[in-house]
């Protein structure tokens, strides 16, 4: 009988104050769904749908669906508050300040 190869592979998911991130071992063969689940991490945090979340290894956009590599670190990504252009054409339009002049 063969021994299944284990992944070492990283869950991880941040808030503006905290961060919180879960080593685990997963079979060859694991998707990124799976190994959310088997983290535990949504008995912290709850609001994680990894269905519906962003989420990502390494930075780079990934889907529930993909199979993960041994060192991996899935990325679950919180929605933004405020699109990133909008904000940005906002505080050009908006008078400087900052105690000049």
């Amino acid at each position: 009988m063969a021994v299944a190869e284990m992944l070492r592979v990283e869950v991880v998911y941040a808030l503006p104050a905290t961060q919180t991130l879960i080593p685990l071992q997963v079979p060859a063969g694991t998707d990124v769904r799976t190994a959310i689940q088997q983290s535990g991490i949504r008995a912290q945090h709850p609001q994680i749908d990894p269905d519906h979340d962003r989420l990502g290894i390494f930075g780079r956009p990934v889907t529930p669906d993909t199979r993960l590599a041994d060192g991996d670190r899935v990325e679950i990504y919180r929605p933004l508050l405020a699109d990133p252009k909008q904000a940005r054409r906002q505080r050009a339009r908006s008078p400087r300040t900052g105690g000049r002049g």
